[in-house]
């Protein structure tokens, strides 16, 4: 029962169980089996090598062989959690960037929207080009290859993943285009978790498939496109804004309350309080003409009309 795949269907016994309670209850299951097989191999390695060589090499022969059973075990055991790849898929390829690519001067945002679209697992902007990263776990028995050209998993093809992968970075790419100002390509990838490839890595319907480790590679020794430091900082920022965190797209920031208050209203008419002329009084003493015209003009102002000035 323990080397039957857990993904073939029409199991009564297993029927809505999830693939973790599933591979629990088969390993479970086995347990005493497997310690019962390890320990018949230890007592014989301890026999055959005491016997033939000295007792103390064949205590550590049953140890050593005992020790090699168990991390084969616990290696498959490990290979097989196929539930905990697909959930930590993600998490795994955002430590990879990390520790590789963000070091070398690219940018990497985690979790964006594509609006009308699912949600972009990794966008890597960086002097290369621009790449939509998704990840995507399948069972360890599962032959990952391509033939002409397209995918197929166990034989069948995969339109439905392969079109919504395309799409979601064409819309991708047209939104940080229109951001950006200038044309930007996004190209698709997907990160393989789990499963069996044929080879690695291989391009099948314009997406290349790879593990984790040689996507990167593959990402940094095949650029689409040349970007300067400057030119991949404006891209990333241009996807921040265009492509939002959990359906919020980012906007820019109004201006402080201080500056908004200060500044008049565009239609708010700027009207100046009338003028009134009041009554003109004679000074006793007679002024110079050097006095009087400044008089005349300001009195000729203020009653709307030009000031007329007379010859003494």
């Amino acid at each position: 029962m323990l080397g039957e795949s857990i993904y073939i269907r029409g199991r009564e016994a297993f029927t809505g169980g999830s693939p973790q309670a599933v591979y629990e209850e088969l390993w479970q299951r086995g347990r005493k089996g497997r310690l019962r097989t390890r320990a018949i191999l230890a007592l014989a390695a301890l026999l055959l090598c005491g016997l033939l060589v000295n007792p103390v090499f064949g205590v550590v022969a049953a140890v050593l062989l005992a020790s090699v059973d168990a991390l084969v075990h616990w290696r498959l055991y490990n290979a097989s959690r196929v539930w905990r790849r697909g959930r930590r898929g993600v998490e795994r390829m955002d430590r990879t960037l990390r520790l590789t690519l963000e070091r070398r001067g690219h940018r990497v945002l985690h979790g964006r929207v594509v609006p009308g679209h699912e949600t972009a697992d990794e966008l890597v902007v960086g002097p290369g080009g621009v790449w939509l990263v998704h990840n995507e776990a399948w069972a360890p028995d599962a032959e990952i290859s391509h033939h002409g050209g397209r995918l197929f998993i166990d034989g069948r093809t995969q339109s439905k993943l392969v079109g919504g992968l395309t799409a979601r970075a064409a819309e991708a790419g047209r939104l940080i285009s229109g951001r950006y100002g200038a044309p930007v390509t996004v190209t698709p990838v997907l990160a393989v978790h789990g499963g069996k490839l044929v080879r690695s890595p291989f391009t099948a319907d314009g997406i290349v498939f790879a593990p984790p480790l040689r996507l990167v590679r593959w990402m940094r020794r095949n650029p689409v496109a040349e970007h300067s430091a400057e030119e991949v900082e404006a891209i990333a920022r241009a996807a921040v804004h265009s492509l939002p965190i959990g359906g919020r797209i980012m906007t820019d920031a109004p201006p402080p309350p201080s500056r908004v208050a200060a500044k008049p209203a565009a239609d708010t008419p700027v009207t100046a309080e009338p003028v009134k002329a009041g009554p003109v009084t004679a000074e006793p003493a007679g002024p110079s003409p050097a006095d009087a015209a400044p008089a005349e003009v300001a009195a000729g102002e203020a009653g709307g009309g030009d000031a007329v000035t007379t010859a003494a």
